[in-house]
């Protein structure tokens, strides 16, 4: 008996329906049985427990401990879909980003969960280091990092807030009521908010379009998000350079290489 049947049948029982749910870990499984649907994951973060009560992921079920320590954890079966790329200009997305962001409930969790704030100094310095680690010499890299060197003493953030890092339109899921969830948390840090709403409007929303979506969310369009933004956005831009040239996807290297050259030459002109 294999490891996925032991510990599923141990919650569960042979009688439910198992099949993988996809992501990166091989830990999460969505379970039927008798017209009940659920999602299972093996050792979820408990700070899975405080976006449940708010709201921000399907409604966590109940939780239980395995006699080797492990924790299953069980999620309603949202019966959604994905957002769509064009639908990352909603209102909705805007409110539940901000509602995410204003989260004291979600802020203590992380604190106590241990997460330290993620700073623009540590971001780059881990980026210099990874970079001069594989050896890295394009130009565009070379400019990006002086770049970030050169406006970091001002991206300075008032205030640090639960990031989820990773607002990809995939991991947005809606329901045929309209609700709306954001999914898979693992990647969480205490940050500066522009992480998140730089790659969401640079990726997904027309510039033209920024001040709405940025009044949707509660925040006016100026320099200094502007600034934040952009900083945050070039940095994620390296470290897909970096995450590709590990996997040696050459061509999406060389994709991520000229995004850079284009956020640079915007940047210069602006």
């Amino acid at each position: 008996m294999n490891v996925k049947v032991n510990w599923m049948e141990q919650v569960l029982g042979s009688e439910w329906e198992i099949s993988p749910a996809g992501g990166a870990t091989g830990e999460a499984y969505y379970a039927e049985y008798n017209g009940q649907k659920l999602f299972l994951k093996r050792n979820s973060s408990p700070f899975l427990a405080v976006l449940s009560a708010e709201g921000i992921v399907p409604k966590l079920v109940w939780t239980k401990r395995l006699e080797n320590g492990d924790v299953i954890t069980a999620q309603h079966w949202i019966d959604g879909s994905e957002l769509k790329s064009k639908e990352m200009g909603g209102e909705n997305v805007a409110e539940l980003l901000h509602k995410i962001h204003h989260s004291k409930e979600l802020l203590d969790m992380l604190k106590r969960l241990g997460k330290q704030p993620l700073t623009p100094s540590s971001i780059l310095q881990d980026i210099k280091q990874a970079v001069e680690f594989h050896g890295l010499n394009q130009m565009e890299i070379k400019q990006a990092i002086e770049y970030l060197e050169m406006k970091l003493p001002s991206i300075q953030c008032e205030e640090y807030v639960v990031c989820h890092c990773d607002i990809n339109h995939n991991n947005w899921l809606i329901t045929e009521t309209k609700q709306l969830y954001l999914i898979d948390w693992d990647g969480a840090m205490i940050a500066d908010p522009a992480i998140d709403i730089g790659i969401l409007l640079y990726w997904y929303i027309e510039e033209s379009q920024w001040e709405n979506w940025l009044c949707a969310y509660g925040l006016s369009l100026d320099g200094e998000i502007l600034n934040r933004m952009y900083w945050y956005v070039l940095a994620q831009g390296i470290t897909s350079i970096l995450w590709h040239h590990a996997k040696e996807n050459e061509q999406e290297l060389i994709n991520w290489i000229n995004h850079i050259r284009e956020m640079l030459q915007k940047m210069s002109a602006s």
